[in-house]
């Protein structure tokens, strides 16, 4: 389904949504942005898709803020902070939000918002053609979009001071081995290896996914005991599911469990 510059796919449980400006880069636009967001509320609610994937059409995943990018006529240019808020934020959160695992399928350069976008996501696939430039500093301005939050906790504090302050492109194997993304794959193969991977996280208990989510984002803020207590409580809820059930029996069936999100 298009909905403009966002074709949103939904094949069996794993729905796809493709930035679609592609002689833009994927650069977003306000209309781009509303789409994603409003895309990302219609999944949340959809317990159908257990596996969502973002990735760009063309030859970039996305370029980042739309600098061409005209308020409408006779209409003052909104500050950053603004744009930040109203319209970038909730994309990001809405993501982290999202108690579904997100694969960033990265096809091209992310670039500026485009690679926090990336790193917003729970994974990152990405092509060997790829790349990641936090070209903020470039036109003056500061990281953002998460970017900042995101980057130490993926590389490390000191590595990200460097691709904050600098921002030198970094290559897909260079990502790989500073941990940026999870794998790098051959460009032709970036749609089925992704494909894959996201039909395995499918197969996988739903709910139990969903806490663990909730788990991971909580420890990034919280010390040693608060993660503790609130790994026992997401287990007390996990430990009651149907799907618990279901595993415990395929484990002594010696088959492979049917998780039904229950």
């Amino acid at each position: 389904m298009s909905e403009g510059s966002l074709l949103v796919e939904v094949e069996g449980a794993i729905a796809t949504l493709t930035l679609d400006r592609p002689t833009a880069l994927n650069a977003l636009d306000a209309g781009l942005r509303t789409e994603l967001a409003e895309a990302i509320g219609r999944l949340d609610r959809d317990r159908s898709v257990r596996v969502v994937v973002l990735t760009g059409a063309g030859r970039a995943f996305c370029a980042g803020q739309d600098l061409r990018e005209e308020p409408p006529p006779g209409m003052p240019r909104p500050s950053f902070t603004r744009i930040l808020r109203e319209t970038y934020h909730p994309i990001v959160l809405g993501l982290r939000r999202l108690d579904r695992p997100v694969i960033a399928a990265v096809n091209g350069v992310a670039a500026g918002a485009g690679a926090s976008l990336a790193m917003a996501c729970d994974l990152r696939i990405a092509a060997e053609s790829a790349s990641f430039v936090l070209a903020f500093g470039r036109v003056g301005l500061v990281p953002d979009s998460g970017a900042t939050w995101f980057l130490p906790r993926l590389v490390g504090p000191a590595r990200a001071a460097e691709l904050a302050f600098v921002g030198d492109p970094v290559d897909a194997r260079q990502a790989e081995r500073i941990g940026l993304v999870n794998r790098v794959v051959p460009d032709d193969r970036l749609v089925a290896e992704t494909r894959a991977f996201a039909e395995r996280l499918a197969s996988a208990a739903p709910r139990a996914l969903a806490y663990t989510k909730r788990a991971l984002n909580r420890s990034a803020e919280t010390g040693l005991v608060e993660a503790l207590d609130h790994e026992a409580a997401l287990q007390g809820l996990a430990g009651r599911t149907a799907d618990h059930a279901e595993g415990v029996r395929a484990f002594a069936e010696k088959r492979q469990p049917r998780f039904r999100g229950e």
